[in-house]
């Protein structure tokens, strides 16, 4: 399973940089980087600081999904 999340879809939406919302977050710069190429998994404080500051559900800006390999 792997988290899908749209943080980088409302960063843009909401036209701010990773530098400003890392800040907003109380994050470093690189923890959003990371967690908008799906490579770091947020805590739920950071889930909900960010559903907060998106004005959305953590349900919204991150759905758990299964990986489903093809088999042949």
């Amino acid at each position: 399973m792997f988290i899908n999340n749209l943080v980088k879809e409302y960063r843009k939406k909401n036209k701010l940089t990773q530098r400003e919302l890392a800040e907003k977050a109380h994050v470093s710069e690189r923890t959003i980087i990371s967690l908008e190429k799906g490579k770091y998994k947020p805590s739920i404080v950071l889930a909900y600081k960010l559903a907060q500051e998106f004005d959305t559900s953590i349900e919204e800006l991150f759905c758990l999904k299964e990986y489903v390999e093809n088999e042949e």
